[in-house]
């Protein structure tokens, strides 16, 4: 792995036991933008950084984001394609380097432009997919963000040199944030791997969502670390914890537990990578002061996890998240030799359904639930081609029990509980 990449940097800190933890912060004044770097870069945590876009970049308004700078307006994240070169570069030099790589994170369905610019500033890690930047933003036609992510990858893959290994992170297993059953999480973040893949991405990391049960999350983690060894061999590759994606606790002591749990589930798991959140989320807009405490509480928490054993046992028979995650992922992969096309077919029948998404190319008939015991279980599959056991507790979900679903995490540990 060339040393300078991001996935060069990440999976050294693995090999050494420590786990390496990001913001997602995003600032459009430069002069802020560098200090939450610095201040990233500096905290006590082995950490990556991050620039995190506006909202115009990310559905390509770029007159809306000139007009802004112009004007002094305040954005929700950093401008990369509309800050000139010189500026950008200006606030990266001397910050991004082997020693901190930087990741762009946008959520755009369309992002070409975006990794234009970033590659030009000598920044070459980002993350997102056809479906994961897709579906839960906006109603760009699927079809449509398949053919972007097309191009997208294939400027990433032509970008590659002897001192450069461009690096893609899946967003497919945070997919709506919440209430997203852990195979269907995991089937998406593989599929993504293979289309990053199969268009010329040699360096990528499969992402998934903490979600309602902790010894679900940790099947989830083993189902997902078995498949991408079945289907990405070949690949540097490492996998990516995201803190709770759904609804944040309320109050300061419960935001921490939280992150300081998915700190543990990212260890246990023999993830490499975790995803913050701050005690802010559910308040305001994080301050750096805010990232930086979560990066640092995030460490203290990992630092003292119980490690993962040498050798995770696989999730092989039994497991119920591998088993559903294997039959979408090969139900997908024998529609059609091409991947982009495959996805686009599997969502057209049904056989990929996110439930409560209401995209127009998702079919919108799956529902969840959260069981008795706090795993996220299907309550209607609509065309899934999955076993029966997932429809062993199939049920009608009211718009009561929906909401409560939705708030559940957060009531919990504001309640001083856990999971």
């Amino acid at each position: 792995m060339t040393p300078a990449s991001f996935g060069g940097f990440v999976s050294r800190a693995h090999a050494r036991g420590a786990l390496v933890v990001q913001p997602r912060m995003g600032f459009g004044d430069p002069r802020l933008m560098r200090e939450g770097l610095e201040r990233t870069r500096t905290a006590e945590a082995v950490t990556v950084g991050t620039l995190t876009l506006d909202s115009y970049t990310r559905v390509g308004d770029l007159a809306a984001a000139g007009r802004a700078v112009r004007d002094g307006a305040a954005l929700n994240g950093y401008p990369i394609c509309t800050h000139s070169p010189d500026v950008s570069r200006a606030m990266l030099d001397g910050v991004h380097g082997a020693g901190f790589p930087v990741q762009v994170r946008h959520g755009s369905a369309r992002p070409e432009h975006i990794v234009a610019a970033q590659l030009s500033l000598g920044l070459d890690a980002t993350e997102g997919g056809p479906v994961s930047y897709c579906l839960p933003y906006g109603r760009t036609r699927l079809a449509d963000a398949v053919t972007a992510w097309r191009s997208a990858c294939a400027l990433l893959a032509a970008a590659r040199s002897e001192t450069r290994e461009p690096h893609l992170e899946s967003f497919g297993g945070c997919m709506l944030g919440q209430l997203c059953p852990p195979s269907m999480l995991v089937a998406l973040s593989v599929l993504e791997g293979v289309f990053f893949a199969r268009h010329g991405l040699r360096s990528i990391s499969l992402s998934y969502a903490q979600q309602t049960s902790p010894a679900q999350d940790l099947e989830a983690m083993a189902a997902l670390r078995e498949l991408a060894g079945e289907l990405l061999p070949d690949l540097d590759r490492h996998l990516v914890v995201y803190a709770y994606m759904g609804v944040f606790p309320g109050t300061r002591a419960g935001a921490l537990r939280l992150l300081e749990e998915a700190a543990r589930l990212a260890v246990e798991s023999g993830a490499a990578r975790l995803i913050v959140k701050t005690a802010a989320e559910a308040h305001r807009i994080p301050t750096i002061a805010d990232n930086v405490e979560a990066l640092e509480r995030a460490a203290r928490a990992a630092r003292t996890a119980a490690p993962r054993p040498a050798a995770p046992p696989p999730a092989g028979a039994g497991s119920e998240v591998y088993e559903e995650a294997r039959i979408l992922v090969h139900t997908v992969l024998g529609l059609h030799d091409d991947i982009g096309e495959a996805l686009l077919l599997a969502f057209r029948r049904g056989l990929l359904d996110i439930p409560y998404c209401l995209h127009p190319d998702n079919a919108g008939r799956t529902r969840s639930f959260i069981d008795t015991d706090g795993r996220l279980r299907w309550a209607d599959t609509g065309r899934l081609p999955l076993p029966r056991t997932a429809l062993a507790t199939a049920r009608r979900v009211t718009s009561d029990e929906l909401l409560t679903a939705l708030t559940r995490v957060q009531r919990t540990y504001d309640q001083g509980g856990i999971r």
